[in-house]
């Protein structure tokens, strides 16, 4: 539902977060699971017990093996040709079509999320229909810290209020994101999305959307309104 404080605003800038908005997390927990030797379910699993506890996703990788260095180890499998990757496959099946219609329709495009470098170079070699990609390995700040929404306002190339955050995370994406004076639209999609979706954060959100094709009908109305 749309905030009634925006009725006479442009869309101008839609931002999107990354994980589980854009890109599905299977192949990224499926491969830690491979790595670590244990059943895919396994580590499915904890990351839903963590997530469930409002706790960090590395967690589900520290129950499996107690003591881990998460970064000593992904710089291992990364040496071993066997680190992070991100193809079209991964993506949600709206993600392209949704993006090129968002740009047809005048909106500028942007993705930010907290990712790695390497996930920043691998979305931007996918061609996606977007005018920015960035990840927080890129900027040195991470989400939900302000710092990290004062960069996405810099990429932005419009007001706070004429820019909209898309993400499934309430704590991550929504509170952050509004706190910084962006507008917001909490995506009901992947672990967060579902899990979270009746808690105030999420309900603080301007609009509640199913799916990224729900955010191009905001933006067809927002344009109808001119």
């Amino acid at each position: 539902m749309k905030h009634p404080a925006y009725d006479a605003l442009m869309i101008r800038t839609v931002v999107f977060d990354i994980g589980e908005t854009l890109v599905r997390d299977d192949r990224y927990w499926a491969s830690w699971a491979d790595w670590l030797g244990v059943p895919r379910h396994t580590v499915a699993a904890l990351v839903g017990a963590v997530v469930a506890e409002g706790r960090d996703n590395a967690d589900a990788l520290r129950m499996v093996s107690p003591g881990i260095d998460v970064a000593a180890e992904y710089e291992a499998r990364e040496a071993a040709g066997r680190g992070e990757y991100v193809d079209e496959a991964d993506l949600y099946p709206d993600v392209r079509p949704a993006l090129a219609r968002l740009r047809g329709l005048g909106v500028r495009v942007v993705i930010a999320g907290n990712q790695t470098v390497k996930i920043g170079g691998l979305l931007r070699g996918l061609s996606l229909p977007v005018d920015f990609v960035a990840t927080s390995g890129e900027w040195g700040v991470a989400k939900p810290s302000r710092e990290f929404f004062t960069r996405v306002l810099d990429s932005s190339g419009a007001p706070a209020y004429e820019t909209v955050y898309v993400g499934d995370h309430p704590a991550n994406d929504i509170t952050p994101a509004a706190a910084a004076g962006l507008r917001t639209a909490h995506l009901r999609r992947g672990p967060w999305g579902y899990l979270w979706a009746s808690r105030p954060e999420a309900a603080a959100a301007d609009w509640r959307i199913d799916s990224l094709f729900d955010l191009v009908s905001v933006v067809e109305a927002d344009r109808s309104t001119e």
